[in-house]
């Protein structure tokens, strides 16, 4: 290794056709490589690069581009199993400060797969890391596609034309732009990923044994049982068939293409499984073998090593120990899973990182008459996450709602930015394990959570995430969702016909804080007309914004079996939401289902209930969710007054190579004046104490949180959160989002103090946190408020090296291990 080696350049990324490459820093002993990467380029790559022709490199050539220091010289290198694909390198200007030239090279095979922007996003991440404020690069006019590289990447850049050559500058200070495009990008490309899996046009099953219910041959079976559309090839080293299809001995002899390859053999026998699939070019691997990181330290490095062979050859993984992936679409018809049941085709996708209990998901996903577009099941989530699948949704016209089992989030920061985004057009359910312990299963690639569970309840509810109790709620919340429109507010009308479901519907609304309508009991002889008439009614009323319909046999006698047509025909054409309770069904009961082409439940069926109760929890659920989406995003304001430059050399100066750092208040000070934020030191004599802490959450990032200032709120942990940086409407929220947010707002006719300074407080202070990951914890305590304004009294500062790189600031990769 060479001396002084940048190891935290390294990184696996995701390509814009879904593959994957690694990329590195050039090393002296890549000469070689490098020689026969160049032997590979066309002579026409070779002059973009070089304005001449160059047939090969000379010994001294290589030298010189294989030699570098890591600091004025710079070069990474982009990797796909054995093979240099791609480089690219900087070299710092001697007579221009703080500025060096850029230039590029791809192999013409890996051309047009966004190698070129993903290399620029590194190389520009490293320049700044070296103190390098701009690049130079000179392009020949013709190299239309090396120019647009620089010029989508969103930097502030500058163009000349001489001599026959365009010269670009950069300013490599990212941008909102900038920033917009990289996510752009990874979005993209996660998503083609994605794809890559969920439709491949042929799979092989390693593993596929001939003994009755083993792994291998239960998936092979519910492939071919489920029908799918493109060739099955099961892998056994003796057999010559297995399940009645033909055998082969390994990948390789395989005499078609393999796009995704389901790995079902010992944890000790994958590894060479995955090398024979990229030499054979599969596309991706799903691994349902068990033996890996939920083992212990051995196990998790295998699973390590499975992931970095298999990224190194351009490959995802789902897995290991996971129960598979499925995809229901008509065309594809995959069930690449060891589940017995597979749901018919709906408008949901599933994400679960539990293989045990992915099964019983299924079962109860499928007695419930849910239909689903794709499930994933995660297993030790080694590589690809809900995070990736989050990504694929977004875009997935055949999904209308994400449901997501979760055991641990590997990026929670990146988890909270897709499911703002993704939210905003499709909603997402959520439920979340260990609650009580935050802790982490053992296998999975994750830290455990260190903010208290009503904190990250709080961030999850602020990206619009519906975080419900447990399993029989997700599905309590996912056939409402799947099947009526959103709601337009919160209130509800009752229909019943027994004045005892009708009341326990009521009070279960209003603690909930639901507005109920004048309930309309029908009384238990009530039949279809006049269910009809009451129907009718609400869904005219511009006073109702949703239905709880609910219809129980009388005592004595029958009832009308018309009552559930005309339910059905009123909500199929009306635009509020109807939710039953009948006749004690849970799910989406045939008498209320509008059936689709294959028999499944159809948008306009009525989700049922077997309680009202819990048929009014899961409209509240949806209809807080409704109000999230509605309500504008903010934006996030300019504060003037503010110097960040000054603000990261104060960082920086008072860290130096060391730290953690106890800030004096001196140091306190002038810190937060950077930011527009004086502290006054006098005594405090009235007004409401506060007290507003920004903290670098080693999951989340930037966190920050406010209550009052007291013993009380102390005791009763009245603290709300929210993820930095706040926009306008996010500090307004946060405010009012503690339980003694009254005592600020006027409460019994005391006069309200100046909230929207202590919103422009909150904005700047969480603009602050953000900016400066180094700050670990900046506590302002206490902060007065009255009707005049905000005095900050007090304040503590800790700064500290953050344990990793803010992704969202830095160039996109896969998750490390």
């Amino acid at each position: 290794m060479t001396e002084g080696y940048p190891d935290q350049w390294e990184a696996d990324v995701v390509l814009s056709d879904g593959g994957t490459a690694h990329l590195r820093p050039i090393r002296s002993e890549d000469a070689d490589l490098l020689r026969v990467f160049y032997a590979r380029l066309s002579p026409e790559s070779i002059y973009y690069r070089f304005f001449s022709p160059r047939p090969y490199l000379t010994d001294r050539e290589v030298e010189h581009f294989t030699g570098v220091d890591h600091d004025r010289r710079v070069a990474l290198i982009a990797t796909i199993g054995e093979e240099m694909v791609a480089v690219v390198r900087y070299d710092m200007l001697s007579d221009r400060p703080e500025t060096a030239e850029v230039a590029f090279l791809v192999e013409d095979a890996h051309q047009g797969r966004g190698l070129g922007a993903v290399l620029l996003e590194h190389i520009a991440a490293a320049a700044r890391e070296r103190g390098v404020l701009r690049f130079v690069a000179s392009v020949l006019p013709d190299n239309r596609r090396m120019t647009r590289v620089f010029r989508e990447a969103g930097y502030q850049a500058e163009q000349r034309f001489e001599e026959g050559v365009i010269e670009l500058v950069l300013d490599l200070e990212p941008t909102e732009t900038s920033v917009e495009v990289m996510a752009a990008r990874e979005h993209r490309a996660e998503s083609r990923s994605i794809q890559r899996l969920l439709f491949p046009e042929s799979v092989a099953v390693v593993g596929a044994s001939r003994a009755e219910h083993s792994v291998g041959q239960t998936v092979l079976r519910n492939l071919l049982s489920g029908d799918f559309s493109g060739p099955v090839y099961p892998v056994h080293p003796t057999a010559t068939a297995v399940a009645g299809v033909r055998a082969y001995a390994s990948v390789l002899d395989i005499p078609d293409d393999v796009d995704l390859a389901v790995v079902a053999v010992r944890a000790d026998a994958v590894r060479e499984v995955v090398e024979q699939c990229a030499g054979k070019g599969v596309r991706g691997l799903v691994v349902v073998s068990s033996g890996f990181g939920e083992t212990g330290p051995e196990g998790r490095a295998d699973q390590e090593e499975l992931v970095r062979l298999a990224r190194a050859y351009g490959m995802r993984v789902v897995g290991p120990n996971c129960l598979g992936i499925a995809n229901t679409d008509p065309d594809v018809r995959l069930n690449a899973t060891l589940a017995p049941t597979m749901p018919g085709r709906g408008p949901v996708g599933f994400f679960s990182q539990s293989g045990a209990l992915g099964i019983a998901i299924l079962q109860r996903t499928a007695e419930r008459g849910l239909g689903l577009s794709t499930f994933v099941s995660a297993g030790n989530r080694a590589d690809v996450s809900g995070n990736d699948l989050m990504q694929y949704w977004e875009e997935d016209p055949a999904t209308k709602a994400v449901l997501l089992y979760l055991e641990s989030l590997g990026n929670p920061r990146k988890f909270a930015r897709l499911a703002r985004r993704l939210g905003r057009r499709k909603p997402i359910v959520a439920v979340k394990s260990g609650r009580s312990t935050q802790g982490v299963p053992i296998g999975h690639a994750a830290r455990a959570l260190t903010l208290p569970d009503h904190a990250v309840s709080a961030l999850f509810q602020q990206a619009g995430l519906i975080r419900v109790e447990d399993l029989a709620e997700l599905f309590d919340v996912a056939q409402l969702l799947a099947y009526q429109p959103l709601p337009s507010g919160d209130r509800i009308a009752i229909i019943d016909n027994s004045d005892s479901l009708g009341l326990l519907a009521q009070d279960a609304a209003v603690a909930l804080g639901l507005e109920v309508r004048p309930r309309v009991d029908l009384g238990p002889r009530a039949d279809a007309d006049d269910y009809e008439a009451a129907l009718a009614g609400a869904l005219a009323d511009d006073s109702v914004d949703a239905i709880v319909a609910l219809f129980t046999p009388p005592t004595i006698g029958g009832y009308d079996l018309r009552v559930p047509q005309e339910i059905l025909r009123l909500a199929a054409g009306g635009s509020k939401p109807i939710v039953a309770t009948y006749l004690g069904s849970e799910g989406m009961p045939a008498d209320l289902r509008i059936t689709g082409p294959d028999g499944t439940a159809a948008e306009g069926s009525v989700p049922s209930y077997a309680a009202p109760e819990d048929a009014v929890r899961a409209l509240s659920y949806v209809i807080r969710y409704a109000q999230w989406r509605r309500t504008p995003p903010g934006r996030l304001p300019e504060l003037e007054g503010t110097d960040r430059r000054r603000a990261r050399a104060l960082v920086e100066d008072w860290l130096g190579s060391g730290g953690p750092v106890e800030g004096t208040p001196e140091q306190a000070a002038e810190l937060l004046g950077c930011y527009g934020i004086a502290i006054s030191g006098d005594a405090a004599t009235g007004g409401v104490p506060t007290r507003v802490v920004t903290m670098e959450d080693p999951s989340f990032g930037a966190v920050v949180s406010f209550g009052l200032a007291d013993e009380t709120a102390a005791l009763l942990d009245d603290r709300a959160y929210r993820l930095g940086p706040l926009t306008d409407v996010e500090a307004a929220e946060l405010v009012r989002a503690i339980r003694t947010a009254p005592l600020l707002l006027g409460h019994r006719g005391a006069q309200p103090v100046d909230v929207a300074a202590l919103e422009e407080l909150l904005l700047r202070v969480s603009r602050l946190g953000y900016d400066l990951p180094e700050v670990a914890r900046l506590e302002l305590n206490p902060v007065m408020a009255d009707v005049s304004g905000v005095a900050v009294r007090d304040v503590a500062l800790r700064l500290e090296r953050p344990l990793g790189p803010r992704t969202e600031l830095g160039p996109r990769r896969l998750r490390q291990f």
